[in-house]
């Protein structure tokens, strides 16, 4: 998808749009704070803006959050439709609340086959004083999380792209209805002072950059995810982390199973042996700032296809076990992130990739398998395989110098349990390296939920036949299966984030779609990629 996104006072001036849009809050549309802080204020036109009021007499528009009011100008406005979207009041307004109407504008401008789009800002989003405003409201410890100027410009540029992305299919007819927005014009509403202007046309150009970087990450990562597995074998994978890191100039080692057998990876190739397609280790290196000892090892997922191997999945639904490499897809995205940003930092980004897939040589319950750190696992049930290629992944980091570690996976269904498709579940070794991580997670709008490390959930991973086996109770199921693979972080900081829930939805909901949603991209990014991107 591309789309051209500008801002200022120039922005304006691009001829006539097919549809303009504008914010609106249910104080504004009272009439106590209106558009332009008087009850005389409009938004785009008297008219259009008379009309809009009448629908909300009738209550056929209340200026909910996220709802959208389309009105034909009929020749009163240089565009063919305006619309309103319902909004917070400035001093309540989070970045998610811009995401998701920036989203819910761009659904409405794509239902009217929309190419051309101008999106008036009001003055909370366009001045300093208001931005400052909001830090004071936030310091204050009463008011809502404070936000910048570049912040919003990058939360709405995420909205429109995040909102407008199809997912592609095999279809010979598509008849879906796809996005036809060739540029976005965000106006500001309120004329500023030339310096100020400057000011704040630099850092909404800014946020723009950001926002379409990240955008265009969550979204190569959605197209990896939702890819059919016949499409996307173990070797497929690693054939396109190559190519991505060699357009960045990284340097990519892809182990293929004799490699990985002969370096004692027991987890991936005991996953891995049951399918016709190899397993792989993928393993890309990032030296930004080489003088710094810290270096992040950042570990996904990439089972391509999941059946549960010899312990068989349910046949309802297994087709979404496409999905089970979201990890690996979120892992590329930053690694896509790193390469346009160039981040002054170190890091090891590492895949396990495989198939797990029941047949003659696939391995089995009751079976040992000595790890690539040397610890032996006894399988009490071959569909916990992400947590034995996660193991061996972890180890490949850590051999890779990673002094702090990430791990991003599909890891159970007992976190959709806990959490539904709303939060990824964390578990964690160091409640200091969660926080940076809640934190950024925050800021992209992706939720993430502390699960309990308790030791009483690491003790139903003891085994009488090894040192350990890869299951333990189905009640706090999510924890221990974090657990396990915390037990190969050796006491380095790590975090492990389970997107079991997250990496795939049933339904779209605002800018995340129906399929792949490409989670924890954009978290990553915030946590890793410097400021300057």
């Amino acid at each position: 998808m591309s789309i051209h996104f500008t801002y200022g006072a120039g922005a304006d001036e691009v001829g006539t749009v097919d549809v303009v849009i504008a914010f609106v809050s249910k104080r504004e549309l009272n009439g106590t704070d209106c558009a332009k802080g008087s009850k005389e204020g409009t938004w785009i036109h008297g008219v259009l803006d008379d009309a809009m009021r009448q629908h909300a007499a009738k209550e056929l528009f209340k200026a909910d959050l996220k709802e959208t009011l389309v009105l034909p100008t009929l020749g009163l406005y240089p565009s063919a439709h305006v619309v309103y979207v319902g909004i917070a009041t400035p001093d309540s307004l989070t970045t998610d609340g811009l995401r998701d109407a920036a989203a819910a504008a761009a659904k409405a401008a794509k239902r009217l086959k929309a190419v051309t789009v101008k999106h008036l800002l009001p003055a909370c989003l366009t001045t300093a004083a208001a931005a400052t405003a909001r830090a004071a409201a936030a310091n204050d410890g009463k008011g809502q999380p404070g936000f910048t100027i570049k912040q919003a410009a990058q939360a709405m540029t995420e909205g429109y792209l995040l909102g407008l992305y199809t997912r592609t299919t095999a279809k010979k007819i598509d008849t879906r209805r796809k996005s036809l927005i060739a540029s976005v014009a965000f106006t500001p509403t309120d004329q500023l002072a030339e310096d100020a202007a400057a000011a704040v046309t630099a850092d909404w150009e800014a946020g723009i950059r950001r926002g379409s970087l990240f955008a265009e990450a969550a979204m190569y990562a959605r197209d990896l995810t939702n890819l059919p597995a016949n499409a996307l074998v173990p070797s497929k994978l690693a054939e396109e982390a190559r190519r991505l890191a060699g357009s960045y100039g990284f340097e990519c080692e892809i182990i293929d199973e004799a490699a990985a057998e002969a370096q004692g990876m027991g987890g991936l190739i005991g996953v891995g042996k049951g399918s016709i397609n190899p397993p792989r280790m993928i393993v890309i290196q990032y030296r930004g700032n080489p003088d710094d000892a810290e270096i992040w090892g950042i570990v996904g997922k990439g089972i391509t296809f999941d059946t549960g191997g010899i312990s068989l999945k349910k046949g309802p639904g297994m087709e979404e076990m496409i999905s089970d490499m979201g990890g690996a897809a979120a892992v590329l995205g930053l690694v896509r992130i790193f390469g346009e940003t160039k981040p002054k930092r170190n890091a090891v980004f590492v895949i396990p990739t495989a198939e797990n897939m029941p047949s003659d040589r696939a391995f089995k319950p009751g079976d040992v398998l000595t790890m690539m750190n040397g610890t032996t696992v006894e399988i009490v049930n071959t569909d916990a395989e992400g947590r034995l290629v996660l193991a061996d992944g972890l180890t490949t980091a850590i051999r890779g110098g990673a002094t702090k570690l990430i791990d991003i996976a599909t890891l159970t269904g007992a976190v959709l349990v806990l959490l539904g498709d709303v939060a990824t579940g964390a578990v964690t070794n160091d409640e200091s390296l969660q926080q940076q991580v809640i934190a950024a997670s925050k800021q992209a709008g992706e939720r993430i939920w502390p699960l309990p490390p308790y030791p009483e959930f690491r003790r139903q991973l003891d085994s009488e036949a090894a040192d350990m086996k890869n299951g333990g109770s189905r009640y706090g199921a999510a924890s221990i299966g974090g657990l396990f693979i915390g037990a190969f972080a050796e006491e380095k900081p790590w975090v492990h984030l389970d997107i079991a829930g997250t990496a795939w939805l049933e339904r779209d909901r605002s800018w995340e779609v129906k399929g792949g949603t490409g989670v924890m991209v954009r978290t990553l990014g915030e946590l890793l990629a410097d400021d300057k991107a």
